[in-house]
């Protein structure tokens, strides 16, 4: 009887630990990007040698695979794979220019994190707050653990997600012209922020 109480304690007991362990897993891999793309800011003389530097560290650590399934919606489904991997490449080439172009080079962002917190078994959210240039953002990271490995699959910025942002452009280009009218729309999206 005292063995099947204590069996429960215990592992009640241990979940906190276990989420504490998540969370700080979490924010320590984005720390270290955050470090890493930060001394990357600092180091660029040119906004084209800092989309070429930043493009590794950010390919690490944000899941352009989920980010972009999710920002598709249920239209993912209707794509080939091969327009899914077009749409994949597409869609990290806009983020990764839409990112690099609110950077300087050589001006860089005062990044402080806060207490994350688990949403479900291996999710993560880790706010942050940046001050860059004189104006303050708020910025919270959707995390998940892929196999051992936190990415980021969407970022929060000042209450609105990226993805669901995403989402509501592409489900709308997606209505308008079906597959093709949404890969058409993702082609001039990146070919204007050249």
């Amino acid at each position: 009887m005292k063995t099947r109480l204590l069996l429960p304690a215990l592992l009640i007991g241990l979940f906190p630990s276990l989420a504490l362990a998540a969370n700080d897993a979490a924010e320590a891999r984005l720390k270290v990007s955050v470090d890493e793309v930060v001394a990357i800011v600092k180091q660029a003389k040119t906004r084209d040698a800092l989309i070429s530097d930043i493009k590794p560290p950010l390919q690490k650590i944000l899941n352009f695979g989920v980010m972009t399934r999710r920002s598709i919606g249920p239209a993912w489904r209707q794509l080939t794979p091969a327009q899914q991997e077009e749409a994949t490449k597409l869609f990290t080439v806009l983020i990764l220019r839409t990112y690099t172009a609110k950077f300087t080079p050589g001006e860089f962002p005062l990044v402080e994190f806060k207490p994350s917190s688990s949403t479900a078994p291996g999710r993560e959210e880790v706010p942050t707050t940046a001050m860059y240039k004189g104006s303050r953002y708020n910025a919270t990271y959707r995390m998940e653990d892929q196999n051992g490995n936190w990415t980021i699959t969407d970022v929060v910025i000042e209450g609105v997600s990226l993805v669901a942002d995403y989402r509501t452009q592409f489900d709308a280009e997606f209505k308008r012209g079906g597959v093709e009218g949404l890969l058409s729309a993702m082609r001039r999206s990146v070919a204007d922020t050249k």
